[in-house]
């Protein structure tokens, strides 16, 4: 069986329609699967008594009321009943193909992390979950809305009880970056991390940013943000769905050779960017007394996507060889 947790934002206004959207396709999964909320966000303890549900009031917080992931997942998993967990995002219906996934994941091991990419659907109102045919609608509409995110977007992680036990950093719920935290640390430690985005199909509401006082840009780029980016940077490392070491197929979970590549691609990335970026910076003085600034900066941005773009081309074109496809 599974336990699902989540932190969900004040039920107020559109958010409200949309985690009971979710919260409610969760609890169609399966008649004993555990919900809890976690958190003391305004509507929380009556929306979890409303729709019977379990609730974890107190969470660690910082100065700015923002909760601490860790925090989250230790109750979670304290109070979990089920040795599977999921976390899912408030904003996200999950329908049967993830349950079939989960189940096809837990039976493979003991040891996994299974994540997905979404797709993003404009829904206007509450779904009627009576309705015999609401999943095959809104499979129809994600699908004809054509926006399934790319792999550095992920929604849900279900995972086994104990995988993160003690080894959370500070990370801030709601901010970039712990996402992709919590998808490198399992292959740090030789964990299978299985992309599940081929069979399960998770419907993540749009919705503003109106929640953050400096709205979208206060979320990505703020100073909340910025203490994520720094734990992602000496706390472990980066990863996507693309470099995951498992991919979830129709008919059977298969190794994703694709992922070396997609993992030392980032790597490669992430080294170029620095040497770059700190050009930048020593150069900075004297380009600015020259009146060079703005035109090298572009200058500099055009060369490193053209150096990017002939790196990624000269990898692809190296591992086709070695695969037998060139």
């Amino acid at each position: 069986m599974l336990t699902i947790f989540s932190t969900p934002k004040p039920f107020v206004g559109r958010i409200d329609v949309i985690q009971r959207n979710a919260i409610r396709s969760w609890q169609r999964l399966h008649p004993d699967a555990q919900i809890i909320l976690v958190g003391d966000d305004k509507g929380t303890a009556e929306i979890c008594a409303e729709l019977g549900v379990e609730h974890i009031k107190d969470v660690k917080r910082n100065e700015h009321g923002t909760k601490y992931l860790k925090s989250v997942y230790y109750q979670a998993e304290e109070r979990a009943r089920h040795r599977t967990l999921c976390h899912v995002n408030c904003d996200i219906v999950l329908m049967s193909d993830f349950w079939s996934a989960v189940q096809r994941v837990a039976w493979s091991g003991d040891r996994f992390l299974m994540a997905g990419r979404r797709w993003d659907v404009d829904i206007d109102g509450p779904l009627d979950f009576e309705r015999a045919d609401w999943e095959a609608e809104l499979r129809d509409l994600a699908v004809h809305t054509n926006k399934q995110r790319p792999p550095q977007w992920i929604d849900y992680f279900v995972f086994r009880r104990g995988l993160y036990s003690g080894k959370l950093p500070e990370f801030l719920i709601g901010r970039p970056g712990w996402d992709n935290w919590l998808l490198w640390y399992p292959q740090s430690v030789g964990v299978p991390v299985v992309d599940a985005s081929k069979v399960v199909l998770a419907v993540h509401q749009n919705h503003d940013y109106s929640y953050h006082p400096d709205g979208e840009e206060g979320v990505w780029h703020g100073a909340e943000a910025q203490h994520n980016y720094v734990l992602l940077k000496t706390k472990g490392g980066y990863e996507t769905l693309a470099g995951a070491s498992h991919v979830m197929h129709e008919r059977e979970l298969k190794r994703n050779y694709r992922g070396i590549l997609a993992r030392r691609w980032t790597k490669l990335v992430a080294s170029l960017y620095r040497i770059w970026f700190g050009m930048l910076d020593v150069t900075r003085p004297f380009r600015t007394v020259l009146g060079l600034r703005s035109r090298a900066d572009r200058l500099t941005r055009l060369r490193f996507l053209v150096l990017a773009i002939a790196t990624g081309l000269l990898l692809w074109w190296a591992w086709s060889i070695r695969r037998g496809q060139v």
